[in-house]
């Protein structure tokens, strides 16, 4: 991992260097596995576990959150990241489920992740 950012309503921060990306590909499946540490802008140091699936051939629309492209038609890009702390601020990441709709864009992978309630 080289790094990266995240942003969003309740968190942000940036990626630290280090971590890894894991992938086993089976057929035209591929199943993904990321680990990396988030440095939160309060300086909290957050454990992610991110694994998921990428597929193409996949019947899928392009999919937007308004103006924002989450995921690229004929792609299954998805991933369930689990975020790790005993801080008190972001306790909230440790006990959410959270679905990641992934792309790629400029030679980087975007994710942006969503809780379900």
């Amino acid at each position: 991992m080289t790094g990266g950012t995240v942003r969003g309503p309740r968190l942000n921060g940036t990626v630290l260097a280090g971590g890894g990306d894991w992938s086993n590909t089976r057929g035209t499946v591929c199943e993904l596995q990321a680990r990396y540490l988030l440095r939160a802008d309060d300086g909290t140091v957050i454990d992610i576990v991110n694994r998921g699936y990428y597929h193409e051939g996949a019947d899928s629309p392009d999919l937007y959150d308004g103006l924002v492209r989450l995921a690229e038609a004929g792609t299954y890009f998805r991933t369930a990241p689990v975020f790790r702390t005993d801080a008190p601020q972001h306790g909230w990441l440790a006990r959410t489920v959270f679905v990641g709709l992934a792309r790629e864009e400029d030679g980087h992978i975007v994710i942006r992740c969503y809780t379900l309630d």
